[in-house]
């Protein structure tokens, strides 16, 4: 549930769309990262980064700073393209990464029938390219000590109805494998696991994360392009945990400063797609203080895009500066 495209290595499509909003116009460079006492990449090219120095230009500096609060925050590279891409690509980052002293933080999101052919669909054609794009995604990883969050919603969608039987089963391999692979390549991989409102029965969610290698995972990822607050994700998360043996997890914290909306529609829009009224959350950490959850994280890139879900709003992943200014604004 939910359009996650978000920026990095994106879907053709995706690329294809107009933002339906204003862009930055300042490029930033690759030698101006910011540290993290995360310790993962702050990738000072994405488009907050750039959006801060086209405001400062324009000399709205009060505006450039909340977008600061963005751009000075290591968030993820993610990863959608086609096989022949996605390992040049990956490593231009990676490389980025590395010579900046710092961890690469990767999305892996290209999963076939990916979320349900909605906002976000697309992804692979199959299982067969599925697995060259994932051969390739290891290999630019390649002991890079990078941390990945693996195919947001694949495994509620098992258990949610709209991927089911053959299809079903065909899923529960590739993630495995894709665990696998990237495990292989010495990386730590979080199986995601949604959000708690998304599938509620976590004894169901539990198993379906099992049959598709959570346990040969590091754990699993919650609340990824979501805006449910930590607190409820820990308490959804402790019940998968005690499930799984103990597995750890991560929270996405990007967004949920304001906790959900509360309702299933916004202004004729599901709420989960860029719902108004939101904040930033919790900042990264690796010092959660729970010992359940390994790190809070910015998963969901912020400022960008859920979808082209009301008349105006950008395509999933596009930068949306006007929404990108109130999450910052509103978190204080």
């Amino acid at each position: 549930m939910g359009s996650l495209l978000s920026g990095g290595v994106l879907a053709a499509a995706a690329l294809g769309c107009s933002s339906g909003g204003e862009q930055p116009s300042a490029t930033p460079t690759a030698d101006s990262a910011v540290t993290s006492p995360t310790g993962f990449y702050v990738d000072p090219t994405t488009p907050a980064a750039a959006q801060v120095m086209t405001w400062e230009q324009q000399g709205r500096t009060d505006d450039a700073q909340e977008i600061r609060k963005i751009a000075e925050q290591p968030v993820p590279l993610w990863v959608s393209a086609d096989p022949a891409a996605v390992e040049s690509e990956t490593r231009a980052y990676v490389g980025r990464a590395q010579q900046a002293g710092q961890k690469p933080l990767v999305v892996g999101y290209n999963i076939p029938h990916r979320d349900c052919g909605s906002f976000s669909g697309g992804g692979a054609t199959d299982g067969g390219q599925y697995r060259q794009w994932v051969k390739g995604l290891a290999a630019a990883l390649d002991g890079a000590g990078a941390t990945v969050v693996l195919e947001p919603d694949a495994v509620p969608h098992e258990i949610s109805g709209c991927v089911d039987g053959n299809l079903r089963d065909e899923r529960y391999e590739l993630l495995g494998e894709a665990i696998d692979q990237l495990k292989g390549a010495g990386a730590r991989v979080y199986l995601d696991a949604g959000n708690p409102g998304f599938i509620t029965d976590t004894g169901a969610l539990a198993a379906a994360l099992d049959r598709s290698g959570v346990k040969r995972a590091d754990g699993f990822a919650l609340n990824v392009a979501n805006f449910w607050t930590t607190e409820d994700n820990v308490a959804y998360g402790t019940k998968i945990s005690e499930a799984l043996g103990g597995a750890p997890f991560v929270i996405d914290t990007s967004r949920n400063g304001a906790g959900p909306v509360g309702s299933d529609q916004v202004n004729g829009a599901p709420s989960f797609c860029n719902p108004p009224g939101r904040a930033l959350g919790a900042r990264p950490t690796t010092q959660s203080g729970n010992p359940l959850v390994d790190d809070l994280l910015w998963v969901k890139r912020p400022g960008e895009s859920d979808g082209a879900c009301r008349p105006g709003e950008p395509p999933a992943g596009q930068w949306y500066p006007d929404y990108a200014l109130g999450f910052a604004e509103r978190a204080g």
